[in-house]
């Protein structure tokens, strides 16, 4: 065999041959490397944690929370929504409790428990049932009178007195009292304090302000035919003070009074004080010349708000006196 023979150059088509076949080899370990990667890039991805942006900022809740109030003597359903701030104002303040106030949003009563910035719960209406002498018929009022207001009696601890007549006789001692101290400034300036005493002589106006309707002033506006008292023009929510030192008899529904009290003083005359926004004192309780025993109101037959005071010889309607004259006739000029 000639040197040409051994070493022959391969043909072309044995080149292209080759060639083909490396390339199928390539692409056939490429594929799985391929899809290897793009499985590890799937599951990276997969794995890999989402971020979500949430806003938890609380919103404070500006409505005030609900709570209950219990009424003080002196109280009114304005004094009490400006106090504890309720929104909408006393209008309110009673729609929201008009279960335990009842129909006169004028009369409340010491003890009286009610719902400040929400509905009244019905549960509580009753926490004060027999303080509200409204609700007695004025029958029962007029044959029962003493017996109207013993729900009141929760309060006395607020509104009694120290108890005897020496503290009545301290508030205003009686005009003579002085004199005898500027003649006599040593041992005989206590002489007159007996018959401050024994007298009951401090004595006070029922009300601030004039007389605007006299007593035993003719009318039709009156069943007897004329005003058995005299009135003062004071507003509602005014305060009312007792006379004089004596026990109260009666405080409760007067019907045409409207709600009433009626205190025998120590001489065994009697002082009523009629159409009250709200009262202060119980029946039985001892009260002090210048002690607050209610409010003015507008309740029973009026006209508007006003105080009808009157002296009677007697608790019941009927035997009034001069009440001015009475007045004056103790150093009290109204």
């Amino acid at each position: 065999m000639s040197a040409q023979g051994k070493h022959r150059k391969p043909s072309l088509a044995t080149v292209v041959r080759i060639a083909i076949a490396a390339g199928v080899a390539g692409a056939a370990i490429g594929l799985p490397v391929t899809a290897a990667s793009a499985h590890t890039a799937a599951d990276q991805g997969a794995n890999r944690p989402s971020t979500v942006s949430v806003d938890a900022t609380p919103v404070a809740d500006q409505t005030p929370a609900a709570h209950d109030y219990r009424v003080v003597s002196g109280d009114t359903l304005s004094k009490i929504a400006d106090a504890q701030h309720v929104d909408g104002g006393w209008q309110k303040l009673y729609q929201d409790n008009h279960s335990v106030v009842g129909g006169n949003p004028d009369l409340i009563f010491p003890g009286q428990q009610l719902t400040i910035n929400g509905q009244a719960a019905p549960a509580k209406a009753p926490a004060a049932p027999a303080k509200a002498p409204a609700a007695k018929s004025a029958t029962d009022a007029a044959a029962k009178p003493a017996a109207a207001p013993k729900a009141a009696t929760q309060q006395a601890p607020t509104a009694k007195p120290a108890t005897t007549a020496p503290t009545a006789a301290k508030a205003q001692p009686a005009a003579p009292a002085p004199k005898a101290a500027a003649v006599a400034p040593a041992a005989p300036a206590k002489a007159p304090a007996p018959a401050t005493t024994s007298s009951n002589a401090a004595y006070v106006a029922p009300a601030p302000g004039k007389v605007t309707t006299g007593y035993k002033v003719a009318g039709s506006n009156w069943s007897s035919g004329y005003h058995t008292g005299i009135d003062f023009p004071v507003a509602t929510g005014t305060s009312l003070k007792a006379v004089a030192a004596g026990t109260v008899v009666s405080a409760g529904n007067g019907g045409a009074y409207g709600n009433q009290v009626v205190i025998k003083l120590a001489d065994g005359k009697y002082a009523q004080y009629a159409h009250l926004s709200s009262i202060s004192v119980s029946a039985g309780q001892s009260v002090t010349a210048g002690q607050q025993i209610g409010l003015s109101g507008a309740t029973g037959n009026v006209t508007g708000p006003h105080l009808h005071f009157e002296i009677r010889t007697t608790p019941d309607y009927g035997s009034d006196i001069d009440p001015i004259a009475y007045l004056a006739a103790h150093g009290v000029n109204v």
